[in-house]
C-alpha cells in the first residue's frame, strides 16, 4: 500500500517491496489499460494506447527522480531517508515509480536491457559511465531526462542532481545507454518504447 515518505514522495512501505509487474505499481490502472483496450478496440487504437502507456511510465520515472533532487549521496544508500548511491537511486526510482525491480549495482544494470543509441535515448533510459579504475568497467549510472540531461546521485559530498552528458567530465566517461527489460515488459513495446 503506498505511503507518504518523509521526503514528500509517495512510495511503498519499508515492509512492502514492490514486485516486478504492475500489481504494486502506482500506475497499475494506467498499465492495465492496454489489456482492456486490446479486448475492446481495433488495432490502431491499441497502438495509440500503448504509446500513451509508455509515455506515462516515462513521466512517472522522471517525476519521482526529480522529486528526489537534493537527497544526499551515501555509498550503499537506497532510500530517501538514508541517502542514495547511483545504483540505489536508480533502483528506488524504478521500483517506486513503475514497480520494476532492477539489479543491485550499475554493472549489473548495464547488462539488463536493450542497448539504445545516444540519438534514440528517451526519458527513463539508463545512462552508464566509467568513472574510475579500469576504463571499460561500469561504475556509474543515471536516468536520462531529455535534451542531453540526466539525473543521478553523483558522489560523496553531493546530492541527487541533474547533469549534462555534454559536460566534459561526463562526455569523456559515457559508455552508453540501455532501456531496462522490466520497462520494456511493462510497456509491451517489444523494444520500441
Amino acid at each position: 500500500m503506498p505511503t507518504l515518505a518523509s521526503s514528500g514522495v509517495v512510495g511503498f512501505g519499508a515492509n512492502t517491496p514492490p514486485a516486478f509487474g504492475v500489481k504494486n505499481s502506482l500506475l497499475a490502472p494506467v498499465v492495465a489499460a492496454p489489456a482492456v483496450a486490446e479486448a475492446t478496440k481495433p488495432g490502431a487504437d491499441q497502438v495509440d494506447s500503448d504509446v500513451d502507456t509508455v509515455t506515462d511510465l516515462r513521466k512517472a520515472l522522471v517525476s519521482l527522480a526529480m522529486n528526489l533532487r537534493d537527497v544526499r549521496y551515501v555509498r550503499g544508500g537506497h532510500s530517501p531517508s538514508t541517502g542514495f548511491d547511483c545504483s540505489g537511486f536508480v533502483r528506488y526510482v524504478f521500483a517506486h515509480a513503475i514497480g520494476v525491480q532492477l539489479p543491485a549495482n550499475s554493472a549489473s544494470q548495464f547488462l539488463d536491457g536493450l542497448k539504445v543509441k545516444r540519438a534514440d535515448m528517451k526519458a527513463g533510459d539508463l545512462v552508464f559511465f566509467h568513472t574510475g579504475g579500469r576504463r571499460h568497467r561500469i561504475t556509474h549510472v543515471g536516468i536520462y531526462i531529455s535534451n542531453g540531461q540526466f539525473i543521478h546521485a553523483p558522489t560523496y559530498g553531493k546530492a541527487v542532481q541533474v547533469s549534462s552528458l555534454d559536460e566534459a567530465y561526463w562526455a569523456k566517461r559515457f559508455v552508453g545507454a540501455k532501456r531496462p527489460e522490466g520497462m520494456l515488459a511493462l510497456a509491451g513495446s517489444g523494444g520500441n518504447g
